[in-house]
């Protein structure tokens, strides 16, 4: 783990008798991004803040560029002005009496850094978010979404390897983050700079992310590339956090003879994951996966009834209930998904994954 960019090794933090991150260790290779994904109250901004030094861990080591910013076992805690890093903020953190130009200027004054130096390194920033016409306005006088460049050129234009960003794209509306989360990824694909990222949006995390670390209670749940970890689930609350929506207690009858529902129905996963018990298993697959006909048809389900039925734009959710059992489908909105009628269901075993409690 020494020989990565960042490494983080059996890092604790605790309050009082409240532990906020528990034995938490990853990586970052130099120009790869990392992301600490998961609910609020997870610690994945408060093991943000102890790589950038604004939290003192009660235990474990930071490494970053393979010199040592914390180590708990040594008493060394280096301030966060010299771990020679960035942080984007989730409210930005402009300063309101100041230019833009003076914004992305600070850290170099508060460096002492000469005039000459300054300017040239600012208007290079400004440029990279498009902002150079902005230079001038006053920081109050911006969007949301001006502001949050303002911050990512604060960020990037002293040249530090290391950008720490804590949800910076969450007081965005949902069209300004899209756009703000492609010039993100386009922006350190440019530069090449190191990346740590908190955010609890998968799919923010899924589109900007080389590795992803899911984060429960302080511990880290899982951690993999985004497409492994979207694959394959390891626990409920992984499957759940990201999007199996479907996931529903099951009996194991025996290898190779599938999974029986409360409901009677049988289905088969694509495998088993490791530790699942017999008496304590589920079966788990996306709303996306589920096909829904009028009558039976080829193929694994089962039928119900429409519980509800919402219309969300491209996508009409339906619910169906049969029994014990309520699954939810996501399709296109047709004729004939209205609540109280009678659908079949299908499912094909390679979208089925069986966890562990």
């Amino acid at each position: 783990m020494s020989a990565a960019f960042v490494s983080v090794e059996d890092l604790s933090i605790a309050y009082g008798g409240f532990q906020a991150v528990d034995r938490v260790s990853f990586g970052i290779d130099a120009g790869e991004q990392v992301t600490l994904l998961g609910p609020s109250g997870c610690g994945k901004t408060t093991t943000l803040r102890a790589v950038a030094g604004l939290e003192r861990p009660s235990a474990g080591r930071i490494l970053i560029d393979g010199k040592p910013a914390f180590d708990g076992a040594h008493g060394l805690d280096t301030p966060p002005e010299k771990r020679n890093l960035s942080m984007v903020f989730q409210s930005y953190a402009i300063w309101p009496h100041m230019t833009v130009f003076e914004n992305v200027a600070f850290p170099f004054r508060v460096r002492g850094r000469p005039s000459v130096e300054t300017r040239a390194a600012v208007e290079r920033a400004l440029a990279l978010v498009d902002l150079a016409r902005f230079a001038e306005r006053p920081a109050t006088m911006l969007s949301g979404g001006q502001q949050q460049r303002v911050a990512l050129a604060r960020a990037v234009a002293f040249g530090t390897k290391l950008v720490l960003l804590d949800e910076p794209l969450s007081n965005l509306d949902a069209q300004l983050r899209l756009q703000m989360r492609d010039e993100l990824a386009d922006l350190r694909k440019r530069l090449g700079f190191t990346a740590l990222y908190v955010t609890h949006d998968q799919e923010e995390a899924f589109s900007l992310s080389d590795h992803i670390v899911v984060m429960r209670g302080g511990r880290i749940e899982q951690a993999g590339r985004p497409q492994e970890i979207y694959r394959n689930p390891q626990s409920r609350f992984v499957a759940e956090f990201l999007g199996m929506r479907n996931i529903i207690p099951c009996e194991l009858a025996g290898t190779g003879e599938g999974a029986r529902l409360p409901d009677g129905t049988v289905l088969r996963g694509r495998d088993v994951a490791p530790g699942t018990a017999i008496e304590d298993a589920a079966i788990a697959f996306r709303p996306g996966d589920v096909r829904l006909d009028d009558k039976p048809g080829e193929g694994q389900g089962g039928s119900g009834v429409v519980a509800r039925s919402l219309f969300v734009g491209d996508v009409q959710h339906v619910f169906l209930r049969s029994g014990p059992v309520e699954l939810c489908a996501h399709v296109r909105p047709r004729p004939g998904l209205d609540e109280g009628r009678t659908l079949f269901w299908r499912v094909t075993p390679e979208d089925c994954l069986i966890l562990r409690k």
